[in-house]
């Protein structure tokens, strides 16, 4: 049975490792809707070794390639799950665009690594996937990173105004949306890596729930200049990062160089969310300065002191969630990468030479039939 219509799912499971996000999307006419997400955690066991592939070890390889068939396995769950919720067969859909789990991103090297079983999903599935997004724009010299800037300005109206979207997931990137010219983007920082880290290292918890911990706790400002000295937050874009540097190692250097280790746990809980939210407000000062609008999506879109602090670093620019506009925070980034499918299957480019650096506009991603 061939498709009929323009249904695509994007599969999204990002840098803070807390599971998959899985998004049915009609974009056969605007405006664009979510028929069904659907959001699986990650086992413990599983995400322990995702984390521990962000590094060198032992027998690589071999761990690599048992945890990309348990990591398609969820996949394919949410894949079964949201079809159900939608009411739509699996034939039905075009095709499933999966973004892998990245445990490395050296574009400087000119790769990236996403771990991913795209013929397997398509086994388990029986729809087409779309994998492999980031690949190719890093052969064409760039990033690879941010690839949803595009998304950002098909799916936000900016008709009127300057429009940033602010994606916060283990790392934050930047969309910068502006009437009538290409978006700009990238990677500005941090968002809830390092946050997630300390947290579970002294509560035991795997995130700060709503920012409530560090929230109790305070800034330390000479620490937080430390952690902006970082040669990162000075590159010009295009610029992407990831757990190549933001890390457990990164952290624990810090903590010990800005003499943190005497001060309370919240306390530097708290720089760290001050870190990412103002790491993300220079960024906008300085490349978006008319801006009027922030739109905040992924999982600190959901850590009200985040939201505060970016709200205090940003006076007279409103701070809101995607929600109120058209998309829930924990669904753009899963429906990014439907759209990206799409793209794919159209044979339309997916990357913003602009954003990324690359040479031009390339189509993303390569194709497993079902």
């Amino acid at each position: 049975m061939k498709p009929e219509g323009e249904l695509y799912i994007g599969l999204m499971s990002g840098t803070s490792l807390d599971g998959v996000d899985g998004v049915l999307m009609d974009l056969s006419a605007r405006p664009w809707r979510p028929l069904a997400h659907v959001h699986r955690p990650f086992r413990a066991d599983l995400k322990h070794t995702l984390l521990t592939l962000n590094t060198a070890g032992p027998d690589e390889l071999h761990r690599a390639a048992l945890a990309a068939q348990d990591l398609v396995r969820v996949y394919a769950d949410v894949v079964q799950a949201v079809c159900a919720a939608a009411n739509v067969m699996p034939a039905q859909v075009r095709a499933v665009g999966a973004h892998g789990q990245t445990v490395r991103h050296r574009p400087e090297l000119g790769y990236t690594v996403q771990l991913n079983a795209p013929a397997l999903l398509a086994e388990l599935t029986g729809i087409d996937v779309v994998a492999d997004f980031r690949s190719r724009d890093v052969a064409a010299g760039g990033q690879g990173a941010p690839l949803v800037p595009a998304f950002h300005q098909a799916a936000f109206d900016h008709s009127r105004l300057t429009v940033v979207v602010l994606n916060v997931g283990g790392m934050a990137n930047l969309s910068i949306l502006q009437a009538g010219q290409p978006p700009l983007g990238f990677d500005c920082g941090p968002g809830n890596a390092l946050m997630d880290t300390w947290c579970e290292q002294h509560t035991g918890q795997p995130y700060d729930q709503r920012g409530a911990w560090g929230a109790q706790g305070q800034v330390h400002e000479r620490a937080l200049h430390a952690a902006l000295a970082q040669p990162f937050f000075n590159l010009p874009p295009p610029k992407s990062t990831g757990r190549d540097l933001f890390n457990a190692e990164w952290l624990g250097h810090w903590v010990h160089n800005a003499d943190l280790g005497a001060a309370p746990a919240q306390d530097v809980q708290a720089t760290l969310c001050e870190l990412t939210a103002r790491s993300a407000a220079l960024a906008i000062q300085a490349h978006a300065p008319t801006t009027a609008l922030v739109l905040v999506c992924g999982g600190g879109a959901l850590n009200d002191e985040l939201m505060r602090r970016l709200q205090n670093q940003l006076p007279g620019i409103r701070v809101e969630p995607t929600d109120a506009h058209g998309l829930p925070v924990m669904q753009v980034e899963a429906a990014a990468f439907a759209w990206l499918a799409q793209r794919h299957a159209h044979h339309l480019a997916g990357n913003v030479p602009q954003v990324t650096g690359a040479q031009g506009p390339r189509v993303l991603g390569a194709l497993y039939p079902a």
